[in-house]
């Protein structure tokens, strides 16, 4: 559990969604979903920590089946206004879902892990309810632009008063320590990616692996590993009394 969005930081969200910066992030997110996840039609995705219901819109261009939790019954509101009956939506905490193993193909975390007090069971949890792959987008904690946010929030709240924010090996960390050895691929969206939508997408192609771009986007695609226990017996195995096909005829036919 961490911090749930009340209206003040809900319409602080809003406000930066809707900036030059957030626009910029939803062409990135469209980017990673085509580019990166690849997704097929109707494939389930979970939006842990969905907020107002913004990527899920995005994810919803692609064809894709909408499941969306938040532990903010306001922003579930606004997702719900925004998104109709396109969504499924629940109120939920991101570290306890209410859904079975595999019950999706996706899970997305985007910006939800800076709001939370410990990142690792979230991932688990994402883990647990997706079969195919979590992709995480957050901000980067080595960004000049986020550390002069952060800096800006102590003295004015706002969105980034008080969250946290984590590099690229961080993230890798807990996903090692989580998943254990798995396939990941990551971009980063660069401060200076444009003003301008048609530059961004090329923007991203070329330079987009450079670990110092404001937000990082990260795909991970689940290993399941299975784990077996011998089981010794106690006890002999007795001789059978009475063969086990007796009064059985077999005939060998050449």
């Amino acid at each position: 559990m961490g911090i749930i969005f009340d209206i003040q930081l809900a319409k602080a969200y809003e406000e930066w969604c809707s900036s030059p910066k957030g626009l910029h992030m939803d062409f990135f997110l469209e980017h990673m979903i085509s580019e990166t996840l690849r997704p097929f039609k109707h494939e389930r995705v979970i939006d842990i920590g969905c907020g107002s219901g913004n990527h899920l819109y995005v994810a919803g261009r692609h064809g894709m089946d909408l499941t969306g939790v938040d532990a903010s019954p306001y922003m579930l509101n606004l997702a719900k206004n925004r998104l109709g009956d396109r969504c499924e939506l629940k109120k939920a905490y991101a570290e306890d879902l209410p859904y079975e193993d595999n019950e999706f193909d996706l899970a997305f975390l985007i910006n939800t892990l800076e709001f939370l007090d410990d990142p690792l069971p979230v991932l688990e949890e994402a883990g647990r309810v997706a079969k195919r792959g979590v992709f995480i987008l957050f901000f980067n904690s080595i960004s000049c632009y986020i550390r002069w946010e952060k800096i800006r929030g102590i003295f004015r709240k706002g969105l980034f008063s008080g969250i946290k924010t984590y590099s690229i090996w961080e993230i890798k960390r807990a996903l090692s320590r989580v998943y254990g050895p798995v396939q990941i691929r990551w971009k980063s969206l660069p401060l200076f990616a444009g003003s301008f939508r048609k530059t961004v997408k090329p923007l991203i192609s070329g330079i987009s692996y450079l670990p110092f771009g404001y937000l990082i986007g990260i795909y991970v695609t689940l290993n399941y590993r299975y784990k077996t226990d011998n089981l010794f017996l106690k006890e002999k195995i007795k001789g059978a009394e009475r063969p086990v096909i007796e009064g059985v005829h077999i005939s060998h036919s050449k």
